[in-house]
């Protein structure tokens, strides 16, 4: 928000240069292969910063929202975090996630949660299901106005 102040058609205090991981030459590497590219270390926030990016002026804009889009949804890098993620039960996952951006590490880990919270209800550990206050008062409620 303050780069987007100064920036501003108006004042112009600040220019605003592409971090070279989103420069032309790395969006060719993106669109080869994204699989290979290790967003931790090129960029930890790759998505959310790529992101902010396209709120400034840049004719490289349309090009950069591109390679962003195929690089989260590059089929098969989604599916190797989903994959992984579902396939280390009691694992140390550190080489498994060294690679990935923050908010890839963020799938990575609700998809570990799911795991365990179903390896959990599978051996009969999870907490019994219990109605809602709401749900019985609701009940509550309405038996008396039927009286």
């Amino acid at each position: 928000w303050l780069a987007k102040g100064l920036h501003d058609s108006k004042r112009r205090i600040i220019s605003v240069e592409l971090p070279k991981i989103y420069k032309e030459s790395w969006r060719t590497v993106f669109s080869a292969d994204a699989n290979v590219v290790d967003l931790h270390k090129m960029g930890p926030y790759y998505y959310g910063f790529g992101s902010q990016l396209l709120n400034f002026d840049n004719p490289d804009n349309p090009e950069i929202a591109q390679t962003i889009l195929q690089a989260s949804i590059c089929a098969f890098r989604f599916r190797r975090i989903m994959d992984s993620s579902q396939n280390a039960y009691n694992e140390d996952t550190s080489v498994l996630v060294a690679r990935l951006d923050e908010l890839e590490r963020a799938l990575f880990r609700a998809g570990q949660k799911g795991l365990n919270d179903f390896q959990s209800w599978e051996k009969g550990q999870a907490s019994q299901i219990t109605a809602s206050s709401l749900v019985q008062n609701y009940g509550k409620r309405k038996l008396t106005e039927v009286d």
